[in-house]
């Protein structure tokens, strides 16, 4: 089991649940904006989000919205600690930091400071794509290795100013490397750990890859909280980090919708029907199973352990639950059917 941190009352590692968190993709400075990107992100199951703090500006729109987020917020910092201090200062739940490139030491001490001093955990965030020159002449390319050396030295480096209230990342837009790299980091220490695979491309491969590297790792025990980074509404990152959390068998709530791939057999629109449902159902916390099925042949035999299901026939279709015929309806009431049934439930 990982140590555990604490994000604003979100505990991490533990044996705590998977967190989810996303990125705002609104101006730090634009407080009302990046107010209702959080608020949207809460009611889609968001449980912490990042802010980018790159000036004093933002740093100070960072100190607004924190007083009215109802998400604990992550100060995301580059090269100045002086940033850190101030969004730590300004209501921060966690820092995330590079403490290879915010200066020296005594600039990484400084931030340790305010961070003890107001239990504020440290995200080390290290990235494939900035990596410190003397790894890359080492290893050659942002090798797993490379990530999980750079770790440590940053690990290194926050202990020595007796901090321990840590969590690390080491992303890469390589899933292969970013799971070596999260396998063997976990092999050597119980910093608790947030994965995701970073710059994924455009959605449908960025889904792909986050499925691939997170859930290969939440299926071998690793990874306390995580991010789906994709080039989209950071809305539909949460979306997507439920279904892989659904899909590893670890996460309850919600809907699990299954659904038969057509054959010449199926005789409705079961690809638009699916669809319809998938979206009626996209907020509903109820921890079911929902058969979308093409056809009355096999479809409730097949879909048997399905809480409700609906299968279509030629201009009709069923709705059964457990595999067992509970109303008979032409095809244009079943999904209302469908819906208000699931409301009862």
């Amino acid at each position: 089991m990982t140590r555990q941190i604490i994000v604003g009352g979100v505990p991490i590692g533990g044996g705590a649940p998977v967190a989810i968190q996303s990125m705002l993709n609104t101006k730090t400075t634009d407080v009302a904006g990046s107010l209702e990107q959080i608020r949207k992100l809460h009611t889609a199951g968001c449980q912490i989000v990042r802010l980018a703090v790159q000036n004093m500006e933002a740093a100070r729109g960072f100190a607004e919205i924190a007083k009215e987020s109802p998400l604990p917020l992550v100060a995301d910092i580059h090269f100045d600690y002086k940033l850190a201090i101030a969004a730590a200062e300004g209501g921060a739940a966690k820092i995330r930091i590079n403490p290879g490139n915010i200066g020296g030491e005594d600039r990484v001490k400084a931030v340790v400071d305010v961070c003890k001093a107001r239990s504020i955990p440290i995200r080390i965030g290290v990235n494939g794509g900035s990596l410190d020159k003397k790894l890359l002449e080492k290893y050659g390319h942002p090798t797993a290795e490379a990530l999980v050396e750079s770790a440590f030295e940053h690990i290194t480096l926050l202990e020595k100013y007796d901090f321990f209230d840590t969590c690390v990342s080491m992303k890469s837009s390589t899933v292969p490397t970013m799971v070596e790299a999260a396998r063997l980091f976990r092999s050597r220490c119980d910093y608790p750990l947030h994965i995701g695979v970073t710059e994924t491309g455009p959605v449908k491969q960025g889904l792909m890859k986050s499925a691939m590297g997170i859930g290969a790792l939440l299926l071998d025990g690793i990874g306390d909280t995580i991010r789906v980074s994709l080039t989209d509404d950071p809305v539909e990152e949460v979306y997507a980090a439920k279904d892989i959390l659904k899909a590893a068998g670890l996460r309850k709530e919600g809907v699990n919708i299954i659904s038969c791939p057509t054959c010449g057999r199926t005789r409705i629109d079961l690809i638009g029907l699916v669809n319809q449902v998938d979206e009626a159902l996209r907020d509903c916390e109820k921890p079911i199973t929902v058969a979308v099925m093409g056809c009355v042949v096999n479809g409730p035999g097949e879909a048997r352990e399905a809480d409700i299901g609906i299968a279509g026939g030629d201009g009709w279709g069923m709705i059964f639950e457990k595999g067992e015929q509970v109303d008979k309806l032409p095809y244009d009431e079943l999904l209302p059917a469908l819906l208000a049934r699931i409301e009862k439930m």
